[in-house]
């Protein structure tokens, strides 16, 4: 059965954006320790092992791309997915 979907050009560049994001492990182990909510950078090391520069860069490329979001507090900075759809592609890859 052949599906006929029709993407439009705009479509098809934030699907390649969301491809890339998801392309990269150590964006995915933080979006797995995000999915339970918000978390400060130390606690996003704690869950996904990664070193605090690499988890930092990933955060800046994941809320650059508003895939994730940030709310300062005090010295800390506490981050929580802002696109839910990640998720649903990451559920829908593993089903």
């Amino acid at each position: 059965m052949e599906k006929n979907f029709r993407f439009t050009d705009a479509d098809i560049k934030k699907m390649s954006d969301r491809f890339k994001i998801l392309s990269e492990p150590s964006r995915l182990k933080i979006l797995r320790a995000l999915s339970s909510g918000e978390k400060n950078v130390t606690e996003i090391i704690e869950k996904t092992g990664l070193l605090q520069a690499n988890v930092s860069k990933q955060l800046k490329i994941m809320e650059r791309n508003s895939v994730v979001s940030c709310r300062p507090a005090g010295l800390q900075r506490f981050y929580k997915i802002a696109d839910n759809s990640v998720l649903d592609i990451c559920y829908q890859v593993c089903k």
